[in-house]
């Protein structure tokens, strides 16, 4: 199958409803067929299209790195690489792919989700430049969409590297959807140093849509904040 059939071909699946479906298909492809044509779906601006990729992201180099580290490695790569000034793109997608994919796959966790953090961080001095800070509202979105999807996953990794506090200033984001999903990370975390700023979003009715469990839902900030004081009170019950 020529490469732009192949990428049509994943397009048309990912526009599907039944995601183990589209799984089962991508797994008869070639893996480097499938990306090639998942790159292309999680920048897409159908709702449905982008969120499968991002899904089948996860679970295709997940398959990738138990056949050749190397390779998922290079995607990763490609990944960070779009988010850089110098790629000449926006990286729309990217932040999500990344943690769908650490999410799926410990060892890509272990060795890529500090980039992922530095992404919430502003370059220090000279000796201590760590930040890669996104400041589209756009790809701090995804950014936060993929803190709550590692929250979910692999909370210890994001603990021990300090997420918490890089996490908090987003409460006060401008941004509905970047403070809904920030309070998300902080109640999956159970940062009780969040309890005061997520208080302070109780009367926050701007409407969050976001993906979750495999659809689209929609909740307002204080509804995310509301139920993130409850995850992490009942932790110190």
């Amino acid at each position: 199958m020529s490469c732009r059939k192949a990428k049509r071909t994943v397009i048309r699946l990912l526009a599907g409803n039944d995601l183990e479906h589209i799984r089962a298909r991508l797994a008869e492809m070639g893996v480097k067929e499938a990306l090639h044509a998942l790159f292309s779906g999680i920048c897409r601006s159908e709702e449905n299209i982008r969120w499968n990729a991002i899904v089948c992201m996860g679970t295709v180099v997940a398959r990738l790195a138990e056949q050749d580290m190397e390779e998922a490695r290079i995607v990763m790569r490609r990944l960070l690489w779009s988010l850089n000034d110098e790629s000449g793109g926006i990286g729309w997608g990217a932040p999500e792919a990344m943690a769908e994919i650490m999410a799926c796959h410990e060892g890509l966790a272990e060795e890529y989700i500090h980039m992922l953090i530095s992404y919430m961080r502003e370059d220090g001095e000279e000796l201590f430049q760590d930040g890669n800070y996104l400041e589209h509202a756009g790809l701090q979105r995804g950014l936060m969409w993929g803190m709550a999807r590692l929250a979910a996953t692999r909370p210890d990794m994001l603990v021990r590297r300090g997420a918490i506090s890089d996490l908090l200033p987003y409460l006060h984001s401008s941004d509905a959807t970047v403070r809904g999903l920030a309070a998300r990370s902080l109640g999956l975390l159970g940062a009780e140093e969040a309890l005061p700023r997520l208080q302070l979003l109780g009367n926050d009715d701007e409407l969050v849509r976001f993906f979750d469990a495999g659809s689209v839902r929609s909740a307002k900030v204080a509804e995310l904040a509301s139920t993130a004081i409850d995850m992490i009170t009942s932790r110190e019950i």
